[in-house]
């Protein structure tokens, strides 16, 4: 030992040995061996700009049937006219209404119109 050392053992700061920590004993502690695992390991985030009311069809099967949200460019059906843009509108409306989906607008542009749509497993919060 040298004179910092030693100064340093008297002061309480001695030298100790650094004990390797094994994560899993703690998880058993606390877990007591149970497991929860998801019943969806992931999500997808499917982007989608659809042209036609197939692309339409395609968003409600990903998140009636996959459970996946979906991020929407309605951007399309707004420069084809009123009345499609109406139709899409219409079944995003079928989808909060009939299967609890949330949507939210992200971006509405001149040539963009993006909404985002969950599934009603997945909650959207707005923080402000």
């Amino acid at each position: 030992m040298n004179f910092k050392d030693n100064v340093k053992a008297s002061l309480g700061f001695s030298k100790k040995e650094k004990k390797s920590i094994n994560s899993k004993d703690f998880l058993n502690e606390i877990l007591d061996g149970d497991v929860i695992e998801p019943m969806q390991p992931f999500y997808e985030i499917i982007l989608i700009r659809p042209e036609s009311m197939d692309g339409m069809d395609y968003v409600s099967d990903e998140i009636i049937e996959e459970n996946n949200p979906v991020i929407v460019d309605l951007g399309y059906f707004e420069e084809e006219g009123i009345d499609t843009f109406e139709m899409a509108i219409e079944k995003i409306k079928i989808l909060k209404q009939e299967y609890g989906a949330e949507s939210i607008l992200l971006c509405n542009a001149p040539d963009k119109n993006i909404i985002l749509i969950a599934p009603s497993r997945i909650k959207i919060t707005k923080k402000e």
